[in-house]
């Protein structure tokens, strides 16, 4: 580990060195993604510099207690110990996941489609509930969110909500969130007090980006418009505002109804279609290097039950990596940081088997 952070530390003396130059901003793409680099590079010195720093303590303290005869303060320096053991095993950790090699898709903006499953009007509050968990992660992460298309349900919470999330790094951490997440909780219906089960499924798509093509032919599309339903104010049910589009060869159908313009709507329609053509192409891909183990690493299959939360238990459980925690109440509340970058980890080693394994 120490020779690759430091192979890396004389990368960020090189960023720096070419960031300097006046020319850079010349080339703007260029520009960044070194800015990125150096973001990222910047980061993993800090955490280097404090895991070293705490290295120290924890060995001066050592050497203090060898010959320390003043029992109160020989206590004091074991619990401060204990507290920077524990520092250490999280810089341990946030080093790991740092060395988790950047990606190209890191930083491109993210569509989560959720939808409610097993479960009925439970499974459509649970989207609400974890529609409101990953806007809060957001929030902590300094990234912005909007909305491309909901379907409210009746007794609160949604059938459907389709979101796309921007900013650093929302792809590396939100990736692995596809797939179905059940949850076991006592419904505020239920005046038995029993726990009902049910499950809602996550799609999480990298939103293609300008250079990317997504051959999209008119004459394969249907584009229907309608009157929009649903909460949104008076405005939205007097105009056939509301955009429908199938794409015919594949039998996708996308829409979108929260904008009052047609045209608005029919953009954030088009820009979830492309995303799910180029989800589709992806797939084709990664079936044609089915060989190796590596392709088969973190496909997103949605009839996958990745996750549990058991609010009765205050517990989650990621069944891939065996994580459980006991916070749940605190994870609902945007506090996904440990089991994002655990899967970030984790998914990397299973790639890592794989090409050796190919």
């Amino acid at each position: 580990m120490k020779k690759k952070v430091e192979q890396l530390l004389e990368r960020l003396a090189e960023v720096e060195e070419v960031l300097g130059q006046s020319h850079i901003y010349d080339d703007q793409k260029k520009y960044r993604t070194l800015t990125q680099e150096h973001a990222y590079l910047a980061e993993l010195k800090a955490v280097w510099e404090e895991k070293r720093q705490v290295e120290r303590q924890l060995a001066d303290n050592q050497e203090l207690l060898k010959s320390e005869k003043d029992v109160e303060f020989a206590q004091i320096l074991q619990e401060d110990s204990v507290q920077l053991n524990q520092r250490l095993q999280e810089l341990q950790t946030t080093l790991e996941n740092l060395l988790v090699p950047p990606d190209p898709n890191d930083h491109r903006a993210t569509i989560i489609e959720l939808r409610a499953g097993t479960g009925g009007d439970e499974a459509a509050l649970f989207v609400g509930d974890c529609v409101r968990m990953y806007k809060l992660y957001a929030d902590r992460k300094e990234w912005r969110y909007e909305l491309l298309s909901c379907t409210p349900s009746d007794i609160g919470g949604y059938k459907e909500y389709v979101m796309v999330l921007s900013g650093p790094n929302v792809y590396r951490l939100l990736q692995y969130e596809a797939g179905t997440h059940r949850v076991q909780r006592v419904p505020e219906t239920e005046a038995q007090g029993r726990v009902h089960t049910s499950a809602i499924t996550v799609a999480v798509l990298p939103e293609p980006d300008e250079n990317e093509e997504i051959d999209l032919d008119e004459k394969d599309l249907r584009i229907d418009t309608y009157r929009s339903s649903g909460a949104g104010g008076q405005h939205v049910n007097t105009t056939d505002s509301a955009v429908r589009i199938t794409h015919i060869p594949s039998g996708i159908v996308v829409y979108c109804q929260e904008e009052r313009s047609q045209h608005k709507n029919k953009d954030k329609a088009m820009r979830l279609l492309k995303a799910k053509m180029a989800e589709i192409e992806e797939q084709k891909r990664q079936q044609s290097m089915a060989s190796t183990r590596a392709s088969q690493v973190g496909s997103g299959d949605r009839s996958e039950r990745i996750r549990t939360y058991n609010f009765p238990q205050n517990r989650l459980t990621d069944h891939r990596i065996n994580l459980t925690k006991y916070n749940l109440d605190q994870i609902m509340e945007g506090d996904l940081e440990e089991v994002t970058t655990s899967l970030v980890s984790h998914f990397h080693q299973e790639k890592l088997k794989g090409n050796e394994e190919g």
